[in-house]
């Protein structure tokens, strides 16, 4: 488990960045945090780092899934809208999570039993309205 301390929204990009050097093809990133807490900074971090762009990087509330072309393809999911959906309608996502690109996960938490038994988990707590304290560890089961 690593730990990080983040002052700004830079700061995020820049832990983000580091992050993304140790993707490789096929991970699951999947973000945890409250609303605002930086994790769409997080996935624009990521991007730039992997040549998709930050620029590029929206949240796709309401498309469910972008994606972005780079060193490695990327699929950035937000499955906030999907809270009380019954797993049996994601059966969608298999494709995504299970294919050979990087897929970045908001709100995680809503579709925990659908994620492959192994997977990057990144946590992003707010300490104060610039602070965040990241968290990253590899889950296996």
């Amino acid at each position: 488990m690593q730990t990080f301390h983040s002052s700004s929204e830079q700061d995020t990009y820049k832990i983000a960045a580091e992050f993304a050097k140790t993707l490789k093809s096929g991970d699951v990133v999947a973000l945890f945090g409250d609303l605002g807490a930086g994790k769409t900074a997080f996935v624009r971090g990521v991007a730039d780092a992997l040549g998709a762009g930050a620029d590029k990087v929206s949240s796709p509330t309401f498309t469910l899934v972008n994606e972005y072309d780079g060193d490695l393809k990327i699929f950035h999911f937000d499955v906030y809208r999907l809270e009380n959906a019954r797993l049996s309608e994601f059966d969608w996502m298999d494709e995504y999570l299970f294919s050979d690109e990087v897929c970045l996960i908001e709100w995680a938490e809503y579709i925990l039993p659908i994620l492959p038994k192994s997977y990057i988990r990144v946590e992003i707590e707010r300490i104060s309205e610039n602070e965040r304290k990241i968290t990253m560890r590899r889950e296996l089961a």
